[in-house]
């Protein structure tokens, strides 16, 4: 099997993506960074649900540090662009740029995320923040392009979000109702977290 290490935003995204890698001879290893989730509590009940996946698989789930401050350092000056919006492409190139980093440091040459399952988000702004990370840290390394690779698949066709609401519904997911941040919390009308 052949190693990748898949970004994961949450259990409900991540559950059809990994079952298929799995029949198809990928061996992925769940990378858990998400400093955009708040509050932090919803952040450690999303963890929680991928690190049950993952065990339920026999799967291993890096847990990145949750850094929200570092993470809205980063978006500042964006909080009231709306979703698909400048704020979300900077976020993507902030997590997708240390899961880069994570998988050049441990062996890794292929990467993807699930973020590409959202119909929520944009593929578009996902696979250029891939590509951007992905160049950035071999740029930095003075690595060529092969020794890690963006795999821009669109994991939202081939009968997977129809296989993802069924194992939702199997395992009992927490299936949040916002992406992750307080901003957008905000705008879906989920502040009462505050």
């Amino acid at each position: 099997m052949r190693k990748v290490l898949l970004h994961t935003c949450c259990a409900p995204c991540s559950s059809a993506i990994v079952e298929w890698m799995l029949a198809n001879g990928w061996q992925p290893v769940i990378y858990y960074c998400n400093p955009n989730i708040w509050p932090q509590e919803e952040y450690l009940i999303r963890k929680e649900e991928c690190t049950r996946y993952a065990s339920a698989l026999g799967l291993q789930i890096v847990d990145d540090d949750y850094d929200h401050e570092s993470w809205l350092e980063c978006t500042r000056g964006l909080e009231d662009e709306p979703e698909r919006g400048g704020r979300c492409l900077q976020c993507f190139r902030y997590r997708l740029l240390r899961t880069a980093e994570y998988a050049l440091d441990h062996g890794f040459n292929i990467m993807t995320s699930t973020l590409m399952s959202s119909r929520w988000k944009s593929l578009e702004q996902i696979n250029e923040a891939g590509r951007w990370a992905v160049g950035k840290v071999l740029q930095e390394r003075g690595l060529p392009e092969e020794s890690l690779v963006w795999w821009d698949r669109n994991w939202r066709k081939g009968g997977l979000q129809e296989r993802r609401l069924a194992i939702i519904r199997e395992y009992g997911f927490y299936n949040q109702l916002y992406c992750g941040c307080e901003f957008s919390a905000r705008k879906n009308g989920n502040s009462s977290k505050e």
